[in-house]
C-alpha cells in the first residue's frame, strides 16, 4: 500500500463503503477500505485509500460531490 493514499476516514463502515462505491461506480477510481476498527468494541476508523495518482481528484469528488462531509 505504499503507492496508495488515505483520502477519507469515518467511524462508520457504512459511510466508508458508500465513499468507495461512489468512487468506483461513478468515477472508475480504484478504491479499497482499510478497516481499523476493533471487532469486539467497534471502536476505531475505517479508511478509504486510492492510488496516489488519483488521490487529489478522489478527495475533491468526495468533498464536493459525494455528499459525505
Amino acid at each position: 500500500m505504499n503507492d496508495w493514499k488515505k483520502i477519507y476516514e469515518s467511524t462508520s463502515p457504512i459511510k466508508a463503503q458508500l465513499a468507495k462505491a461512489y468512487l468506483v461506480e461513478e468515477h472508475q477510481i480504484e478504491a479499497v477500505i482499510l478497516n481499523k476498527q476493533d471487532s469486539s468494541l467497534l471502536w476505531g476508523l475505517c479508511e478509504v485509500h486510492v492510488p496516489m495518482q488519483d488521490a487529489v481528484l478522489a478527495k475533491f469528488l468526495l468533498e464536493n460531490e459525494g455528499g459525505l462531509n
